[in-house]
């Protein structure tokens, strides 16, 4: 199995997807602190054959490949622009809205939510030139204090 880590850079938090790419399949969306991603991606090495790490090239990330320099696995930067922007609608195609919901705004529904895991999922998308599923049974957490 082929796996990546793709990660949205930032100054106070970071979105990272873990994903196997013959499967075309996210197996986990965070977002963390920017101060334990080095522990987190340390830890994931572990217990996951991670190949590749993808990392946006916005704010933050000279910072991070240097804190993520102990890793053996090649680290490719790749254009972010507009992927907080891109995410929204992503949301909803990962999300659809159902039901009487369609009466309410969309923005509604994301008003609060960090979508700096989704930001990253698209950072991957555009390395592979592919889109991704959810696995069913994701760890899809908002929040990694």
């Amino acid at each position: 199995m082929f796996k990546l880590i793709s990660i949205d850079p930032g100054k106070c938090k970071c979105g990272l997807v873990l994903a196997e790419i013959s499967e075309k399949k996210v197996y986990k969306a965070i977002i963390l602190k920017s101060e334990l991603l080095a522990d987190y991606v340390r830890n994931l090495n572990t217990v996951e054959d991670i190949s590749k790490i993808v990392i946006g090239n916005g704010t933050n990330s000279g910072k991070i490949i240097e804190k993520l320099d102990f890793l053996k696995q090649e680290i490719i930067t790749y254009e972010e622009k507009n992927t907080t922007y891109r995410a929204k609608a992503r949301y909803f195609e990962l999300f659809p809205i159902s039901g009487l919901k369609f009466l309410i705004p969309r923005e509604v529904f994301i008003l609060n939510k960090n979508l700096d895991a989704i930001s990253a999922l698209i950072i991957l998308e555009d390395y592979c030139k592919m889109k991704f599923t959810l696995s069913p049974n994701i760890d899809f957490k908002t929040w990694l204090k």
